[in-house]
């Protein structure tokens, strides 16, 4: 038997970690409104990297966004830090709004950034002249070829076990789909445990995102109604609803959930299949339900209860510091490595 590096110790090297500058191939991804800074910070400072939202940091935290950015890159210790954008600029007085954030993110030193929604070239084209570097969030090849197009570096794979907008494709079959386009992916949805973390790097990830494992953190400020809710849940209770956005979210059933339906019905559903009018039904209900996440989110399960979460919740079953999640991940994948290492030397 020939001698194998069994390092324990040693830094990951992908190109995510290599794209984010990061020690751990782990994102805390963004979320409404569960994204405060302590928790991006604490993502950022254990070694992965925590993307922040500034419509979560600005109007569910009332944050001054450069201020909430300081703070955040101090808390992080000088780590890398992300941000979410969402590219949709349907509406001038939002992109501009938007670009104002981008700009104020690149001036204090963001290089990494997450889009969703709409075609991310004005968001490549804009961090490009300061090295940034854009991975954008994907549920099929149709959109990751439109990405492709736009000079993304990277694809986040939305799968269908994912929280908030999941996708509607299994986590192999969606790597499967866009690993021909020659970008790195990253998997998102349904991982809420080490052994989720070390099957995906298996399978070729380059990384993987996690959203619902990191509200279950000491650091983020939901409701602690909302993180028990997603200690008791498994993936049977993660239901699809189209009354947040227009279009299918994940989130725990609930008597509320239940109470109102989940799927949009009558004068509602005709708007939103009709080409001319979806585009205002989903803004109204996305105004509508930003609201009450909001509220929910403050309020716990005394008010109405969208908690947002996939189906990750099989493998969450306490509330911890996010560096502890961080570290047990990274060590799980180290030993998966070590193993995969002296069974090949053998």
């Amino acid at each position: 038997m020939t001698s194998a590096n069994t390092n324990l110790t040693a830094t990951f090297d992908t190109a995510l970690t290599r794209h984010a500058r990061i020690e751990v191939p782990l994102i805390c991804g963004a979320m409404y409104p569960c994204s405060n800074w302590e928790l991006v910070a604490a993502a950022s400072a254990a070694g992965g990297i925590g993307i922040l939202q500034p419509i979560s940091l600005v109007y569910a935290h009332k944050g001054d966004f450069r201020e909430s950015l300081k703070k955040m890159n101090s808390a992080a210790g000088g780590k890398p830090i992300g941000m979410n954008v969402l590219t949709e600029a349907s509406s001038k007085v939002y992109l501009d709004r938007m670009t104002k954030w981008v700009d104020i993110a690149l001036e204090e030193g963001v290089r990494f950034f997450v889009s969703s929604l709409g075609n991310p070239k004005w968001i490549v084209d804009r961090v490009a002249p300061f090295g940034g570097i854009v991975y954008h969030d994907v549920t099929e090849k149709k959109w990751a070829l439109k990405a492709a197009d736009a000079g993304v570096h990277g694809l986040i794979a939305v799968n269908n076990r994912a929280g908030g907008h999941a996708g509607a494709k299994g986590v192999q079959e969606l790597l499967d789909e866009l690993s021909s386009l020659g970008l790195p992916v990253v998997c998102a949805g349904g991982i809420g445990d080490e052994a989720g973390f070390v099957q995906a790097m298996g399978m070729g990830y380059a990384g993987a995102q996690l959203g619902t494992r990191f509200i279950a953190t000491t650091e983020c400020s939901a409701h602690n109604d909302y993180k028990l809710a997603i200690l008791k849940a498994k993936s049977a209770d993660i239901v699809l609803t189209d009354k947040i956005s227009g279009v299918p979210v994940a989130v725990i059933r609930s008597p509320y959930v239940e109470a109102i339906g989940m799927h949009a019905t009558g004068l509602a559903k005709l708007l939103l299949q009709n080409n001319r009018t979806k585009h205002y039904m989903r803004l109204y209900y996305s105004l509508q339900s930003l609201w009450k996440l909001k509220r929910s989110n403050a309020k716990g399960s005394g008010y109405e209860q969208y908690f947002q979460a996939g189906k990750s919740v099989d493998g969450i079953d306490q509330i911890e510091p996010t560096a502890a999640i961080v570290d047990r991940y990274a060590q799980a994948a180290r030993l998966a490595r070590v193993g995969t290492a002296l069974q090949a030397a053998a």
